[in-house]
């Protein structure tokens, strides 16, 4: 290994065979990702871009819980009242990490081994080659603490199987392994007691695809394509109020599948479940380098917004799991005050760099 090498360091870098490795090592954190790791992961991707030595890039984590859980909200909750430059920075930078691994020159393959969140789908949902295991955990929850689904998340979700994406984004819910490849989240599916021999192979300088296609396989059952029909109809609203009314209605017959979605919809921040539906619908028509300048928009003005403090303080802080957003129902939600969060940022405006 290079200088990363200490055990302790939240990012490891090296060089195996042919491969470029970086790996996540925060495993008591769930490899929630902080600035350092971010710029860590930079400065590894810009050194083998053009080096003919390193063929792909493998990106992986320590322990066997979590390949990332997130991105280090509980900073920006610390922070961000007082000074929210560093939030918006860190934004910016991961940002930047999230673009540059969907342009890379090379193969980029994401070990989605465990809980896989918000950050953590940044990382890995623009990868190349992007391999999920029986532990997957894969999730964009941040409507449940105040925000919306960044990182790419909207490009993403925007083009999961007809409305399984806004599903998804506004439900929070959690999809393992098959689920995550039929929402276009993940490519292939490689139990994890096969990932050193696929690690091994890359190393030793085997095509991506040959290798990958070797060793998966089929992956367990899911639930999100039994569950498309009564997605597609329920989320076909003109707005997130009505597609919550479509849900409500059908809960009042004693569906549980609609009586689950509606009481997840209730418990999330309204503003973002509204903010979330515009930015998916705007995210339709751009590609990704466009929606995560519209996720900066809107994570630029969250440090500013109450709703995050709240669902932050609820769900990690003091884990009471009972937030108290404002407004307090969707049918208050203000549709221009949502528009205003996706307003042009001036020379603050997020740009590759």
């Amino acid at each position: 290994m290079d200088t990363t090498s200490q055990t302790d360091a939240p990012l490891l870098s090296w060089q195996e065979g042919k491969a470029g490795r970086i790996r996540l090592n925060r495993p008591k954190a769930l490899n929630a990702l902080n600035a350092a790791m971010v710029g860590a992961i930079r400065t590894a991707l810009d050194s083998w871009a053009e080096d003919d030595n390193v063929a792909t890039v493998i990106i992986d984590a320590a322990g066997d819980k979590a390949f990332c859980a997130g991105g280090d909200i509980r900073f920006m909750y610390d922070t961000g009242r007082e000074d929210p430059a560093p939030g918006r920075k860190f934004w910016r930078d991961e940002y930047c990490v999230n673009l540059l691994i969907s342009r890379y020159p090379k193969p980029v393959v994401a070990l989605i081994d465990g809980i896989t969140m918000g950050g953590g789908v940044g990382l890995a949902g623009h990868a190349s080659h992007r391999v999920v295991t029986e532990r997957a955990v894969v999730a964009m929850p941040e409507t449940s603490i105040g925000f919306l689904p960044d990182v790419g998340g909207t490009y993403l979700l925007s083009r999961a199987p007809g409305k399984t994406g806004l599903y998804l984004g506004t439900t929070s819910s959690r999809m393992n392994a098959a689920d995550a490849i039929y929402a276009n989240f993940a490519d292939a599916f490689i139990p994890s007691e096969r990932l050193p021999t696929l690690c091994e192979r890359l190393a030793d300088g085997a095509d991506t695809d040959e290798a990958i296609a070797a060793l998966s396989s089929s992956a367990p059952d899911g639930t999100l394509v039994q569950m498309r029909g009564e997605i597609d109809t329920t989320f076909d609203g003109a707005t997130m109020l009505e597609c919550l009314q479509n849900i409500e209605r059908l809960a009042v017959s004693g569906d549980a599948w609609a009586i689950k979605t509606a009481a997840a919809l209730r418990h999330n921040s309204p503003f973002s479940l509204a903010a979330t539906f515009y930015a998916l619908r705007q995210a339709e028509n751009h590609d990704l380098e466009d929606c995560l300048k519209m996720e900066y928009r809107f994570s630029h003005r969250v440090l500013d917004h109450d709703d995050y403090y709240e669902g932050v303080r609820a769900v990690i802080v003091d884990k009471d799991r009972n937030p108290k957003w404002s407004p307090a129902r969707l049918e208050d939600v203000d549709a221009a005050q949502v528009a205003s969060m996706f307003a042009d940022l001036g020379e603050d405006e997020w740009r590759f760099s």
